[in-house]
């Protein structure tokens, strides 16, 4: 298959328990094969069972690291998105309650595509960035609606060679399809021409011109 966001080819890195795993030569991205990829229904079925308490204190822990940085280089007169928000937002609900502007989109759950069609200062995508069947499409889109000097904060579980890629838990998901290393986010960075790129531990910020 070819690779979902550089379209480069890959070749087999793993297969278990009857699912393939493909690694690119090119942006080093892990794939889930396209034909273990579930239907619509079958993947909101899965998020249904998300227990999403947005005041659960682990729950708002989680997300801390983008609450903090939002907050550090944003007022709340900026504008902002929660990009696939889910059913319940915890990072809405706190940026919320500091008075902050944040609108919500998710193709499951709050499907409104006129969100799709404004500017934002800055855009979260907590836990999302794994489940994009497309996600050149994705960061595309990302990157086309943050205004200038805007950024974009993600949170997933990074791959590197130090993980064992049989036993790791993050691919257990049935909705994580791609996994992302060091080597693929600066390769986003340089095909979606954004400006810069952070990495702290699993919390990534791309910053556009």
């Amino acid at each position: 298959m070819r690779c979902t966001l550089c379209n480069s080819e890959t070749i087999l890195y793993s297969e278990i328990q009857n699912k393939k795993y493909c690694k690119c030569t090119t942006c080093d991205g892990i794939l889930l094969h396209t034909s273990h990829f579930l239907s619509a229904v079958a993947e909101k079925e899965r998020y249904e069972l998300h227990q999403n308490d947005v005041t659960d204190s682990g729950y708002q822990n989680f997300v801390y690291p983008i609450i903090e940085q939002v907050q550090n280089d944003y007022s709340s007169n900026h504008k902002g998105l929660d990009f696939g928000s889910g059913s319940n937002s915890v990072i809405t609900y706190l940026l919320n309650n500091s008075k902050y502007h944040i609108s919500t989109y998710d193709p499951f759950f709050d499907i409104n595509d006129d969100v799709l069609k404004k500017k934002y200062d800055y855009i979260v995508c907590c836990e999302v960035m794994e489940h994009f069947y497309s996600p050149s499409k994705e960061f595309k889109l990302l990157h086309s609606i943050l205004l200038p000097n805007g950024a974009l904060y993600c949170k997933t579980n990074l791959y590197d060679s130090s993980i064992d890629f049989k036993t790791w838990w993050y691919k257990n998901d049935t909705t994580h399809v791609f996994f992302y290393s060091s080597k693929t986010l600066h390769w986003i960075k340089e095909k979606f021409q954004f400006k810069s790129l952070e990495i702290t531990d699993n919390f990534i910020v791309l910053r556009k011109e």
